[in-house]
């Protein structure tokens, strides 16, 4: 093509877009060198073709995959979804390419907003074939080519996005709750067969995968400005001061959303206590609007490492189960906190205490099946060998004082447990979900510990802020468990075994950035070092 032809094929292309865009056969760009339109609001699902009567050779699959090898592994599912089509196309209708196409390939052609720094292979083809603006002013005719490379990257974006990386990542990184299954081919002949366009589609993820990812275009668009250390002031800031760095620590609260008054006085106020303690609710710190040296460590966190904890527990998410329609029960160990939901809807939380770091809460998944009333404690042989036995050469009554007792031998070292009774190291009550960490929840006789922001003190188990509430919840459908006879069986001084009629799912998990019921954005600190290897893989594009 000569140099005039060229510049009337553009100028013919400027002219027919407006007309072609309103018609909506087309959503591409007006030139291929701009950057890709964002993919926020663009969903995969709505009205797909449903034409069953245009079809292509059956052996061009083979060939395309001849040619494309590097998207070889999704060949047995893209032609067994076509074999049920009988090889009719999907992403035409009346040889136009839908609105579905161009949409699914702006979100491959955009991946990196999916927290995803592997840009999938012949993704520059898949634009050509779809974005070029050469083919807006070509005959329609249906292309085999882009059809099958469109089905095919469905099937890899799939994967990135809604399953995640190998499950040896997951397991590397210490996750050991099943991951979910999905049928993506299924997923997307039921969109194909779906008859109204109106349908809400959830895609199928945990639902705060899409709120991360919200926050993560947020934070990468706030990485693009100015943001320098805050300097501590020479002297401890309290209420009525006033100090050049509070201008930009108002700055930093209103550009993080905690903060929405005057950015520029230098007073320290009730609008900046107020916008503090927001800060540090969602940062899991003290909530006194004061300015401390957590407070600012938090503050001064870079925005890069902001990202990358985002992205980490975007893969998270997609290894989690997507909804669920009974009650189940998750604790989020960087967060100590135990969530109770019924069919995905919060119900109530309350703090609990977790593993220290050298004796790490394992994340897992468990169905609750007893509730344990007025337990006895079965002293793991580690604390006999590293408490008890001293306590007993220091002490002789070390164990009346403890209430423990010697049931039998293993060689020379003792299997003791403690009594039933309120001393007892697991409260009045106990919560099972057989598991092969030896985990469980209970209660606890030191109350205290509950208050401290971080609470990472117990031995591997988990022990529960409010058990008395949990056990009413768990018993609900038992109707002989009433509240009087719960509170009798954890004060009588008899272990009683509490079977479930209806077991509970329990998800111990570890999620470091995490949206709250109102949808606000929090961190949490890496208490056992997850987060960094998971990022270094994650970002590599490996």
């Amino acid at each position: 093509m000569n140099l005039k032809a060229y510049r009337l094929l553009k100028c013919l292309y400027k002219i027919l877009l407006p007309a072609i865009l309103i018609s909506s056969m087309l959503t591409c760009r007006a030139q291929q060198k701009k950057k890709h339109v964002s993919s926020d609001s663009l969903s995969i699902a709505g009205k797909f073709s449903d034409q069953k009567f245009d079809v292509f050779d059956s052996l061009g699959v083979e060939t395309f995959f001849l040619r494309f090898p590097e998207l070889a592994a999704y060949q047995p599912a893209l032609r067994n979804f076509y074999r049920k089509r009988k090889f009719a196309y999907a992403w035409y209708n009346k040889e136009r390419l839908t609105f579905q196409a161009h949409t699914l390939s702006n979100r491959v052609l955009n991946i990196s907003e999916e927290g995803i720094y592997r840009m999938p292979p012949y993704s520059r083809i898949l634009d050509s074939l779809v974005n070029s603006p050469i083919e807006v002013l070509k005959k329609p005719q249906m292309d085999p080519t882009t059809e099958l490379m469109l089905t095919a990257q469905y099937f890899l974006f799939s994967k990135l996005a809604w399953h995640g990386q190998d499950d040896s990542l997951s397991s590397t990184a210490g996750w050991f709750i099943p991951r979910k299954k999905l049928a993506y081919a299924k997923i997307l002949d039921s969109l194909l067969n779906e008859k109204d366009s109106k349908e809400v589609f959830h895609e199928p993820v945990y639902r705060q995968y899409e709120l991360l990812k919200s926050f993560l275009k947020k934070y990468r668009n706030l990485s693009s400005q100015d943001w320098p250390t805050l300097l501590d002031s020479l002297r401890p800031l309290k209420p009525g001061d006033s100090a050049q760095v509070i201008a930009q620590i108002r700055l930093r609260l209103f550009k993080l959303g905690d903060h929405n008054g005057d950015t520029v006085s230098t007073r320290y106020d009730q609008e900046l206590i107020d916008g503090l303690e927001h800060f540090q609710q969602r940062h899991g710190l003290k909530e006194d609007g004061l300015l401390g040296p957590d407070t600012f460590a938090q503050l001064n966190v870079p925005l890069a490492q902001r990202i990358k904890q985002i992205i980490v527990n975007m893969e998270r998410c997609r290894w989690l189960p997507v909804r669920s329609d009974a009650d189940y029960l998750a604790v989020n160990i960087p967060e100590y906190k135990l969530h109770v939901y019924h069919r995905d809807s919060l119900l109530w939380s309350c703090n609990v205490v977790v593993g220290q770091s050298w004796s790490r809460t394992t994340v897992f998944f468990g169905d609750l099946k007893h509730i344990v009333f007025s337990p006895y404690w079965n002293l793991p042989e580690s604390i006999v060998k590293k408490e008890v036995l001293p306590g007993i050469q220091k002490d002789p009554a070390y164990l009346a004082k403890h209430d423990m007792e010697i049931t039998a031998y293993n060689g020379k070292i003792p299997v003791v447990r403690q009594r039933p009774g309120k001393r007892n190291s697991l409260g009045l009550v106990k919560f099972i979900f057989p598991n092969s960490y030896s985990i469980y929840m209970h209660d606890t006789p030191s109350k205290s510990l509950f208050g401290e922001t971080e609470r990472a003190f117990s031995h591997g188990c988990i022990r529960v802020m409010e058990p008395v509430k949990l056990a009413e919840f768990l018993l609900g459908n038992q109707r002989e468990w009433t509240n009087k006879r719960i509170a009798i069986a954890m004060n009588s001084g008899r272990e009683r075994y509490v079977p479930m009629k209806k077991q509970v799912p329990v998800y111990i998990a570890y999620l470091t950035a995490f949206c709250d019921r109102d949808n606000v954005l929090n961190f949490r600190n890496d208490i056992y070092h997850l987060d960094e290897a998971m990022a270094a893989t994650l970002i590599s594009g490996l």
